[in-house]
């Protein structure tokens, strides 16, 4: 994935000036990592007449697969063996915008504190995409670009130059060319173009997407003629992001046709009452979970193992009706800190009856965790190696066998729908591995039969209706039969 940027220059303001503004030297190949791959930046040519600066994605095929899958997801949106044999690493899409706005970022906002009056100042420039996926054709291009001052030239690229019969692809390339435009401005087009020509994106498109649109698009997207479509390609056609940008858009058109500012027109509601309610972090929706479904296992003698620093534990606390709760980590520097947290030196003798934090491994048997209602092991069994997960498996279920076993760990599916997150990359640096839900299940069936319980799942946070929730919980209970386990 290939794209270029020329400008020219004279001795006064020489070409070179390019690399301040994208704050990158033209006398150094540069390496980024991005969600999906390596970005490289590098200078074909450098000097005072004329200045090019190159960015060239190299995308990790394979974490395509693994994490993106179909329409908007990595995959080609109309190939029949779309995981396989796909375009995603070679044509201009989002997999570009991010990477742009990731390595261009203060570029992409105008600031270059070195030649702040170059920032401002339009310039010469030319951008070239040599394989740009255009869903309409050169016309559409030339209807997004020649309204924003570009000179535009989007030749077909035949589907093979041995068969012209066959006729042309679907992706062009392109030149755009203008004296017009700040580079600035130029990224901004880009950013939001690309993927509006590909039509599809590789994340999930939430409600932060109108605030990304609405920025890069400010002082051309209002008055664009094309703005419905750009809008609506832009968030993968969910139309009630559409519906919220186009209202947005509409009320930046009125503001300034009447120069004043958006404010002042959209002022019909109390600002107290516009304000939105921050998300609640994944963190507090996992404890909630397992609060609720250890509340309705009717537990009231309950394990946390693997502890960490107490944030469970300090939970439970608040709930009389969990009696006794105890706190198990094999690290000692957590459990101080879990100890600090929950003010045992000051707690009352009542409350202090009610807790225990004890060091131990899961790796091994401990008579001590016998004869509990339930037992909570939440975003614990990924930071094992996979070898040493049966030792835990068998001395959670197998020796101490609570009534009732909550585990919590993370979907790894879910993870395309974190931009910023490397491909290929887990969630935390220590952990050994992340399952999909067919994985997850299967272990947790193996662990049923084997152990003598009955497991069932549930989702925790947004149940995402292609990968699933951020985290995977299986509930599971012990037969009541009390069946004899068999061997590890």
């Amino acid at each position: 994935m290939f794209l270029t940027i020329s400008t020219s220059g004279t001795a006064a303001f020489p070409a070179t000036d390019l690399g301040f503004l994208l704050h990158k030297h033209p006398d150094k190949a540069q390496t980024f990592s991005t969600s999906y791959g390596t970005a490289h930046v590098f200078y074909p040519e450098a000097d005072a007449e004329r200045c090019t600066a190159a960015l060239l994605l190299e995308v990790d095929t394979v974490a395509l697969v693994r994490r993106g899958k179909g329409k908007g997801r990595g995959g080609a949106p109309d190939a029949a063996l779309a995981q396989y044999v796909n375009d995603r690493p070679y044509a201009a899409s989002s997999l570009l915008a991010v990477a742009l706005s990731g390595v261009f970022s203060s570029a992409l906002r105008g600031v270059c504190n070195a030649r702040p009056e170059r920032a401002a100042t339009p310039l010469p420039l030319r951008v070239e995409v040599p394989a740009l996926p255009a869903r309409g054709g050169p016309d559409l291009v030339r209807r997004l670009f020649e309204p924003l001052g570009w000179a535009v030239t989007a030749d077909p690229v035949a589907l093979d130059t041995e068969f012209p019969e066959w006729g042309d692809s679907r992706y062009v390339r392109l030149v755009l060319e203008s004296g017009t435009l700040t580079l600035a401005e130029a990224l901004r087009h880009l950013y939001v173009l690309l993927p509006v020509l590909d039509d599809a994106k590789h994340y999930w498109v939430s409600s932060d997407e109108v605030d990304k649109l609405l920025r890069a698009g400010e002082g051309w997207l209002p008055g664009h003629p094309e703005q419905k479509l750009i809008t609506s390609r832009y968030l993968s056609r969910r139309w009630s992001l559409t519906r919220q940008a186009m209202e947005r858009l509409e009320l930046v058109r009125l503001a300034e046709a009447d120069d004043s500012e958006v404010e002042s027109i959209d002022n019909a509601v109390a600002e107290e009452s516009e304000a939105e309610e921050k998300p609640t972090p994944l963190a507090v929706q996992r404890r909630e979970a397992i609060l609720a479904a250890l509340r309705a296992s009717g537990a009231v003698r309950v394990l946390d193992l693997g502890c960490g620093q107490g944030q469970l534990v300090q939970e439970l606390l608040k709930d009389v009706r969990f009696s006794e709760v105890v706190g198990v980590d094999v690290s000692v520097r957590a459990l101080t800190i879990a100890s600090r947290r929950l003010k045992l030196d000051r707690m009352g003798e009542r409350q202090a009856a009610r807790v225990k934090l004890f060091q131990g491994s899961l790796a091994y048997t401990d008579n001590r965790l016998k004869g509990y209602d339930a037992a909570v092991l939440s975003e614990v069994i990924e930071h094992l190696d996979l070898p040493r997960l049966p030792a835990l498996e068998y001395a959670v279920f197998g020796h101490a066998r609570p009534r009732t076993v909550l585990v919590t760990t993370p979907n790894v599916e879910y993870n395309v729908r974190w931009e910023t997150l490397p491909a290929g990359h887990v969630r935390h640096g220590d952990h050994r591995f992340e399952w999909t839900r067919e994985e997850f299940r299967a272990w947790s069936a193996t662990i049923a039969e084997r152990y003598g319980y009955e497991a069932e799942f549930a989702p925790v946070g947004p149940d995402d209706p292609e990968v699933g929730p951020p985290t995977q919980m299986a509930l599971f209970h012990r037969n009541d039969t009390e069946k004899e386990a068999k061997a590890a």
